[in-house]
Order: C-alpha cells, then structure tokens, then sequence
C-alpha cells in the first residue's frame, strides 16, 4: 500500500471514530487481519488492522482500554487531506511553474500558475503579417512586474494614482507594528524602479494588466481611450519595461 493509500485509509478511520471514539474489538488478529470499530451510535465497521497501528504510530489516535479514539493531531491531519484533494482539483485547471524574484545576483523560486498568467492570453496575438505582436521579452518582462507586484502584497495599497506605496511596514493592529522581510521591501523598490522609468503615461497600463489582470476592454472603458488602443499602449509598456530590465540587468 503506497503512502496515499494510507492516509486515504487512515482518514477513513479517523471519520468514522468521529470525536467519541469507538469500541474495538481487540481479540487476537482475525484470519482476514480486520479490526472491528463499533461506534456509540451502534455503526460498525472493519479497518484493516495495519492501518489502525499506523494511525496509532502518527500519534493519530490512541487507546484508553478498548475505547478507540482520535488525538488533536488527528484534526491536524484531516485538515491536511482535505487540503491535499483540493489542491489535486485545482491542479486539474492550472499548470505550476517555477519562476524567479530577481534581487542583485540572487534569484528566489516562486509557484507560478502559467494557466491564470494575466499575459499569456496575449501570447497568441498576432499582427498582420503573422507574427506575435507581443515579443516574448516583453511577455516575460511583464511577467517580471507581476510577480514582484504580488510578492510585495502590494495590490490592496495602491493608491487612486495608480502609484504603490512603499514604506518599510504596513498596517497591523493597534499599535502594533509588523516588519516587511527585505526581499519584501526588495521586490516593492523594483516595483517603483520600473514604473518610475518607464513613466505616468505607461505605467498606469502595465498596473493594469499585469498587476490587476484587468482585459484590454476593460481597460479601454476606464480610460475612455478609442477601442484596440490599449493593446498598443500596452505592447509600448511592456517593450519599456523591457528595456528597462535589461539595461539594469547589465549595469
């Protein structure tokens, strides 16, 4: 029986004692090596008996003279399977891919869900000659933007110019305050770094799209620009920003 099965017998187990426990039947093993669980409601089932002494080993459950019943621990762990099967749902509709926060010579691993990817929807843009009409630096410099936006927490601090704020702390409770890791206060410097270059006029529309997913539409109406505008103010962002990652990159 691999691991998974396991904790899928086990979690079975644990369900079935509920918060009462149960009675077991603790004669010596049966020829088909099941132990018998009678619940105070008067249910009854058969667990193999090698799962009920690995729950027991994983401090899972314990024995108080034939009343079998669950530790604390074993919420712990319920909690952790349910965890587990929703994260295998959501996997069916996403694809994880390891991307990386740049900080000088350092690059930190982050999870990114290519399939929720606010750009690669615009990936399969192509211009009248066939060609994609965002170039795949500009992608991934956007990208780029993206990931430093949400690694700094910044969505729920901007402010109504579109600016980030960026100070070394945020709001706590009151009177308390909490320090922000660096590589936090690292990914909102390079945040400022890159709207401030690339400017006002294109910054508002990197934000946008990169940071707030908004689409192209939507973006249109806010800003009450003439329509298929927005996807040239962005293409422009995106080739500044860019532009502006790889000059610091060589500096």
């Amino acid at each position: 029986m691999t691991e998974i099965d396991t904790k899928k017998e086990i979690e079975k187990l644990l369900r079935f004692l509920g918060n009462a426990g149960c009675r077991a039947d603790l004669a010596p093993d049966r020829a088909d090596g099941m132990l018998r669980l009678t619940h105070p409601e008067g249910r009854a089932a058969n667990f193999p008996r090698p799962v009920v002494v690995d729950a027991a080993s994983r401090g899972l459950l314990v024995d108080r003279n034939g009343l079998v019943a669950p530790t604390l621990e074993a919420r712990s762990f319920l909690r952790r399977q349910r965890a587990a099967r929703e994260e295998a749902m959501l996997d069916q509709h996403r694809m994880i891919e390891i991307g990386f926060l740049i900080e000088g010579e350092t690059a930190e691993p982050v999870r990114v869900n290519a399939a929720e990817s606010p750009l690669s929807q615009f990936a399969r843009m192509k211009d009248k000659s066939g060609a994609p009409w965002f170039p795949d630096e500009a992608l991934a410099a956007g990208e780029r933007l993206a990931r430093d936006f949400h690694f700094a927490g910044l969505q729920p601090k901007i402010t109504p110019s579109y600016e980030p704020r960026l100070g070394d702390r945020v709001k706590a409770a009151p009177g308390a305050g909490v320090e922000l890791k660096d590589n936090v206060v690292a990914a909102r410097l390079r945040v400022a770094r890159a709207l401030t270059t690339i400017g006002p006029e294109l910054s508002g529309v990197a934000l946008d799209v990169c940071c707030f997913e908004k689409g192209l539409e939507t973006v249109e109406r806010e800003r009450q620009w003439p329509a298929r505008s927005a996807k040239l103010m962005l293409k422009t962002a995106l080739l500044a920003l860019e532009r502006h990652y790889r000059v610091g990159k060589q500096r």
